[in-house]
């Protein structure tokens, strides 16, 4: 019978403070209703991007990217989507982000004989130009961890590997928080990225150390907004449906 017992006086024990809660001074659900500010209505469409998104590439052309030395973006685009042509330099977006909620959905080629590790399918997604996230095919092809794809580049690790095999598309989702500095250019806050991969969670708020860099240790000089880069790394990499949302 202690079942039972005790059952029935955790019951009559909690009947006072659910009464007080329900009829008591304190028991007005209006006091803790906030109706203002109202938070604005975006469309979210099946297929495109939300209504507030600026929309970097919907599969027509190249007109919200340039060469990343400037001029015309010189990428090829076909069929909705628009490829790297290898040695034509990297492209960038001409409008300048900070915080910003971003889309990518990315392919790799199938053509994969001779390539292995950083030479399967290299790309790259620099945040504010500085910052890479990395584009590789990591469909069973080992390389150093904190290069693979979906990788802060030479910084962090995913925490899991959530690549397609080549040929597929992919998705990255992007939650990034620009660096602050202060107005001597000393570091406030670092920046912060958060990513899903395929729909899954492979950056968790990641602090980035600084720029992510090839060789050397990362670095934090002052800079204010700046263009997303896509990078030019030899491989015929595709991308589709990008948009980004200011934050």
């Amino acid at each position: 019978m202690t079942q039972p017992i005790l059952l029935a006086t955790c019951l009559l024990a909690a009947a006072p403070a659910a009464a007080q809660g329900a009829g008591g001074p304190q028991g007005d659900p209006a006091r803790t209703e906030v109706w203002k500010p109202v938070p604005a209505t975006v469309a979210t469409p099946r297929d495109g991007a939300p209504s507030d998104a600026v929309v970097l590439f919907g599969g027509k052309d190249l007109s919200a990217w340039e060469a990343e030395q400037g001029g015309e973006a010189r990428w090829a685009v076909a069929d909705g989507a628009f490829t790297v042509v290898p040695g034509s330099k990297g492209i960038r977006t001409k409008q300048r982000f900070c915080d910003i909620q971003l889309h990518v959905e990315w392919r790799t080629p199938t053509e994969t004989r001779g390539f292995d590790g950083q030479q399967r399918g290299n790309s790259g997604i620099f945040l504010q130009e500085v910052y890479e996230l990395q584009v590789l095919d990591s469909y069973d092809n080992p390389t150093y961890s904190n290069g693979q794809a979906a990788s802060i580049y030479k910084q962090a690790i995913p925490l899991v590997n959530a690549s397609r095999a080549p040929g597929q598309w992919q998705v990255y989702d992007v939650i990034w928080k620009a660096p602050r500095f202060s107005e001597g250019g000393g570091l406030v806050s670092p920046a912060r990225i958060t990513v899903l991969h395929n729909g899954v969670l492979v950056q968790n708020d990641t602090v980035v150390s600084g720029r992510t860099e090839y060789i050397g240790a990362p670095s934090y000089p002052p800079h204010g907004c700046a263009p997303i880069v896509l990078q030019d790394h030899d491989a015929k990499v595709s991308f589709r449906n990008i948009w980004v949302r200011e934050l």
